[in-house]
């Protein structure tokens, strides 16, 4: 029977309960071995119930990881069988299709006992730094190149571990002490889950989490419902064109908003690629439904009922619906570019809401060091694998700038220089905000970074390019300027590509700009204290202060002077 409570006690143990996983996250954060999560936070963690339905997802973490792994608890149950859940088990999964995309995130889902009796469920996901195969980049061309695949299976059985299993792991990636540490990382942050819950149920004096869970569930859903018949009943499309790795993509959406949910068709949108860009649909879901939660009902907390009326259809084999064995290690590329084509849409529907393009997907590289081969390296030449994370700028907003090198949407840091170095050889020579960059406007496009990468004496490297926006800058919204486009190239000029492997060989340097936000609104509008101020910080120069926004020459003066003076603007 369960026993019943107030809405306030039900509405303390909901706070409560994103506090836990919150928790949940952070103890993630503390213990992983890789940077991606100590330093970026690539992460996610979530609660749910008995059937999978996730109640509570952390603050700590990526719309791609949690709202794909809303899904992917249901997965786990019907593949281990309910029948086979037992205390002290722990599942595991990279599985792209039932698990959040690509083979480099690792799923594991424990469940909670109380008093003997299965209350629920937590789950984690991480991004790993290698798994094998190919290496993090998109030149596969199947998901099999593409590193060590993990069905959903048992990683610990009534508390112990398959030693078989991180054994069979251990041999197949180039970074195993990292990988094992991570697993067990994610494996301990559940387990403090687990135990946060305990303490809940024991204090409220629950025996399931049934009642909670119920009205979580329906006051979500019913928010979010709310939300949605307050907009008009219509149908809008928007689309988009990114850089692709070999050729140009379309991206495509139509949404129709209907009484009680809204569809988002990616009809029209281009087919697969060769290469490693594909994103299936679990992903590309993940970030529709987090644009149109955050144009709409941004203060609802995310769960499985305030997510469901936001329903995702993808003809099968397009780049957004991609089926095995697609290659999928990059599927992050297409799936940051969706928000920006629901918002494309959406901006039809309801005017003067959501912001204009940014620079979308992170802007990634990861490096595989090795000593040098074109002549006799020193002895303490090593090999190591060095992902980073960065961010370009973000899109303008109808009332405020765009954020400056800041990763919208998937919500991750920028790596610190001093994290990235620690991981092994290489050397960060410039790192810096990239002036000019951001999207002229009433509202002006976040800025975008310089980046210059080389290694240490002795080493060379491939760079796994994970770029975009190369040929096709983020746009402006309604008379907002386009931002800065992506640069990759080497310090002698050789050419580079936004996207592979390529060889940097020793005592060269790879010479980066990232891209810049869209502009929001005319430039002509913005105030002239705005523009002074965008001058005296070096976020413009004074020649885009002139054209773009019309600054006399006195005002220009003026402000080099203050600048000079070490005056404020």
């Amino acid at each position: 029977m369960v026993k019943q409570h107030s809405n306030v006690a039900y509405q303390v143990m909901w706070n409560r309960l994103i506090s836990v996983v919150e928790e949940q996250a952070q103890a993630l954060v503390r213990t992983a071995f890789s940077t991606s999560v100590r330093e970026a936070g690539d992460l996610s963690a979530g609660v749910y119930d008995t059937h999978g339905q996730m109640l509570a997802q952390a603050v700590t973490g990526t719309p791609g990881h949690v709202n794909a792994m809303a899904d992917a608890v249901a997965h786990f149950i019907r593949r281990i069988g309910r029948q086979n859940i037992t205390q002290g088990d722990v599942y595991i999964t990279n599985d792209p299709w039932e698990g959040t995309g690509h083979l480099h995130d690792i799923t594991m889902v424990t469940p909670s006992f109380h008093n003997d009796v299965l209350v629920g469920f937590f789950a984690c996901t991480a991004h790993i730094v290698d798994i094998g195969g190919r290496g993090f980049g998109a030149d596969a061309a199947s998901v099999y190149e593409e590193g060590l695949y993990l069905p959903i299976m048992k990683f610990a059985d009534a508390g112990e571990v398959d030693q078989t299993l991180v054994r069979i792991i251990r041999g197949n990636v180039r970074e195993p002490d990292q990988l094992i540490g991570d697993i067990y990382a994610l494996t301990t942050c559940n387990e403090i889950g687990h135990r946060r819950l305990i303490d809940m149920m024991q204090e409220f004096e629950l025996d399931t989490l049934d009642g909670i869970a119920s009205f979580i569930l329906e006051n979500s859903r019913r928010a979010t419902l709310e939300r949605i018949a307050a907009l008009p009943r219509t149908q809008a499309s928007g689309e988009m064109t990114i850089d692709g790795f070999s050729a140009p993509i379309t991206l495509k959406v139509t949404l129709s908003i209907e009484e009680d949910r809204i569809l988002s068709d990616f009809a029209g949108t281009s087919g697969l690629d060769r290469k490693g860009i594909n994103c299936p649909l679990v992903y590309a879901k993940a970030y529709a439904c987090y644009a149109l939660k955050v144009a709409i009902a941004p203060e609802i907390p995310n769960n499985a009922a305030s997510l469901a009326p936001f329903e995702i259809a993808a003809p099968d084999n397009t780049i957004v619906n991609a089926l095995h064995p697609a290659p999928v290690a990059l599927r992050h590329i297409v799936g940051h570019f969706i928000p920006d084509v629901v918002f494309n849409a959406f901006d039809k529907i309801v005017p003067d809401l959501v912001p204009a393009e940014g620079a979308g997907c992170l802007c990634n590289f990861q490096v595989s060091l090795r000593p040098r081969m074109d002549a006799p390296a020193p002895a303490d030449a090593v090999r190591r694998e060095v992902l980073t994370f960065n961010s370009g700028g973000s899109g303008a907003r109808p009332e405020f700038d765009g954020l400056n090198a800041t990763a919208f949407p998937s919500g991750v840091m920028t790596m610190p220089v001093e994290a990235t170095e620690h991981a092994g050889p290489v050397i960060i020579w410039r790192k810096e905000l990239r002036p000019d960059s951001g999207g002229s406007g009433k509202q002006r496009g976040g800025l975008g970074q310089y980046m210059v990468v080389g290694a240490r004496e002795g080493h060379e490297f491939d760079i796994q390019a994970m770029f975009d926006r190369v040929d096709h800058p983020a746009q402006g919204r309604r008379g907002g300027g386009a931002g800065a486009p992506t640069t990759i190239a080497q310090d002698d000029g050789g050419k580079m590509y936004g996207k592979g492997k390529q060889l940097v060989t020793h005592g060269r340097k790879v010479m980066m700009a990232f891209p810049g936000g869209g502009g929001y609104g005319d430039p002509a509008e913005r105030p002239r204290e705005s523009v002074m101020r965008d001058l005296a910080r070096g976020y413009i120069s004074a020649q885009t202060a002139a054209q773009d926004y019309g600054l006399s020459s006195a005002d220009i003066a003026a402000v080099q002077n203050a600048v000079a003076k070490g005056e404020t603007i």
